[in-house]
């Protein structure tokens, strides 16, 4: 395990085997990081977040709480995940809101999953297994599992493999990565691996 000596990592965050944290980071208590992830410089990882093993949280990204994200997964540079679907400094009253005024709802990151530089996921929503969501895309929908997803809002543009390429028509509803070979079949606007 590798922390960089600028990063504040709470004594109550449980840190993996191999991880690193580097400069200026925040990783807050009660979060917990798998193996081998790479919390890149600035980021922040918020109170009781998991991530798996093998993630990585690159520079500035912001990961709040309670958000859950999957082994092998990627964050990418100065990312949102939220956590506040009505976010407001203040209730009705004028009062400034505390912690325990409102419920925090996370963003889930499947396996395998990349979440584009600037891009803002907006909680509650499931980004699935192996799914790519491009650089500067606002997600407010669950994203399917290999889609391709850019814009505000994110819409579906392709589907994609798990080598991150888009997959090519083989013949009806079944498509081929072009790096690896391997098939994938479309059933009712998901696709699944072929066996």
């Amino acid at each position: 395990m590798r922390i960089a000596a600028t990063a504040d990592v709470d004594e109550r965050a449980d840190i993996g085997a191999g991880s690193s944290v580097w400069h200026l980071a925040q990783v807050r208590e009660r979060a917990v990081l798998g193996r081998e992830c790479v919390i890149g410089r600035g980021a922040y990882i918020g109170t009781g977040v998991r991530l798996g093993d093998n993630v990585k949280v690159q520079n500035y990204a912001l990961v709040y709480e309670p958000a859950e994200v999957g082994d092998g997964a990627f964050i990418g540079p100065a990312a949102v995940l939220t956590n506040d679907h009505r976010p407001r400094s203040v209730d009705p009253s004028g009062r400034q809101k505390r912690s325990g005024d409102w419920q925090p709802v996370g963003v889930t990151i499947e396996e395998g999953a990349s979440i584009g530089a600037r891009a803002v996921c907006v909680a509650p929503v499931r980004i699935g297994r192996w799914a790519m969501v491009g650089a500067g895309a606002v997600v407010t929908a669950d994203v399917p599992d290999f889609a391709l997803v850019v814009g505000v809002p994110a819409r579906r543009i392709a589907w994609i493999g798990r080598a991150g390429q888009r997959l090519v028509s083989a013949q009806a509803q079944l498509w081929r990565c072009p790096v690896t070979g391997a098939l994938y079949r479309e059933v009712d606007g998901r696709i699944m691996e072929e066996s």
